[in-house]
């Protein structure tokens, strides 16, 4: 069995820290090296994880005992980041959002297809049971028809009195992050993009309303699809509790699934249904047996293993570059919305590259 040898480039995003313990489990993935731009976070973390500490990402990227690199860092430092790694031909998992410009995403999707290193974005919403099991019926019909569907992805992040000086203080400065919508929402756009394809138009809210500590703290989103379909995203940084995550109405059933973000997950009762279809069919509720997690951290640390399965095996990845801009860009277009109070459509994806 081929080991697969990792490096992780910056510690500034806290779900790192999922990864590398999930990953110091596996029998076939080692973490090797890492860099930082805060050297004492970096040193740390290398003592913590067994890894070996670089000073520069430019000679963790040269190394020859890296065979795939984690960028867990500032949003706005992953194209430079992932321009270096597929250049040095090392294979790539890239946080969310993929980076804060569609430029930076343009430049990270040439690095890639040109190098041909395998690159996936890090959505854990595509790796959790529940969520495949909602698209497996909606690709086989079972609700017919969407018309309308509703997705809420929401945190307590900024309900917390430290964010602003703290060492997450990035996530609330729009040069590292736009915003807290986009830091966040991004994972229930690519959710709504992955069900059903990329969106034709967007109208949007994003402000603060309870707080007045990052950019937004707020934002409810609606997208229409060319098929009429239309999505609610709704995203808060600051929701203390939660139920019901999303719902999904067609001409031949509903889904309803509850207890799917983290205000969520830690609040649900013992026996709790996490997943339910009806079927117009037989007039009837069925229930999608699931354990839920005892919390989201949980949930987070599913995202490496999906990635190490595809690069072993030599498929393509999960989530692409190009999806990585799909949800990056539904975001970007909601903020435009709300910040021009006009509907924004949005073009045709870009051509791949060397397509015709």
């Amino acid at each position: 069995m081929k080991t697969i040898r990792v490096g992780v480039l910056s510690f500034a995003h806290g779900h790192i820290h999922a990864y590398c313990n999930k990953i110091k489990s596996f029998d076939d993935a080692v973490l090797v090296a890492c860099w930082d731009d805060n050297e004492a976070r970096g040193r740390e973390a290398a003592e913590r994880y067994g890894m070996e500490f670089e000073s520069s990402y430019e000679a963790l990227v040269s190394r020859a005992d890296i065979d795939a690199v984690i960028i867990t860092s500032e949003t706005n430092k992953h194209a430079d980041l992932t321009v270096a790694a597929a250049e040095a031909g090392k294979h790539i998992l890239c946080q969310k959002p993929m980076a804060t410009t569609l430029e930076d995403c343009d430049r990270m999707i040439e690095a890639v297809e040109s190098s041909g290193v395998h690159f996936q974005m890090a959505f854990q919403m595509r790796c959790d049971p529940l969520n495949q099991q909602i698209k497996k019926w909606i690709d086989e019909g079972a609700v017919g028809r969407v018309g309308s569907l509703r997705r809420r992805h929401c945190i307590n992040f900024l309900f917390n009195p430290t964010i602003a000086t703290g060492p997450t203080a990035w996530h609330i400065d729009p040069v590292a992050n736009v915003g807290m919508f986009f830091d966040d929402a991004v994972h229930a756009a690519d959710f709504l993009y992955w069900l059903l394809g990329k969106p034709v138009s967007v109208m949007a809210e994003i402000d603060n309303i309870l707080t007045t500590v990052a950019p937004d703290d707020t934002g409810i989103a609606l997208y229409r699809w060319e098929s009429g379909a239309m999505g609610v995203l709704f995203n808060s940084s600051v929701t203390l509790a939660g139920e019901n995550t999303c719902e999904i109405y067609g001409d031949e059933g509903v889904i309803i699934q509850n207890y799917d973000d983290g205000v969520s997950v830690g609040h649900a009762p013992e026996n709790a249904v996490a997943l339910k279809l009806f079927r117009k069919s037989t007039g009837k509720w069925e229930h999608f047996e699931f354990a839920l997690p005892a919390n989201h951290g949980e949930r987070l640390a599913a995202i490496p293993r999906p990635f190490l399965d595809n690069l072993k095996a030599g498929n393509p990845p999960s989530i692409t570059a190009r999806d990585g801009r799909v949800s990056a860009q539904m975001c970007l277009a909601a903020y435009e919305s709300a910040r021009e109070g006009r509907r924004v459509s949005f073009p045709p994806n870009p051509r791949p590259a060397g397509g015709q």
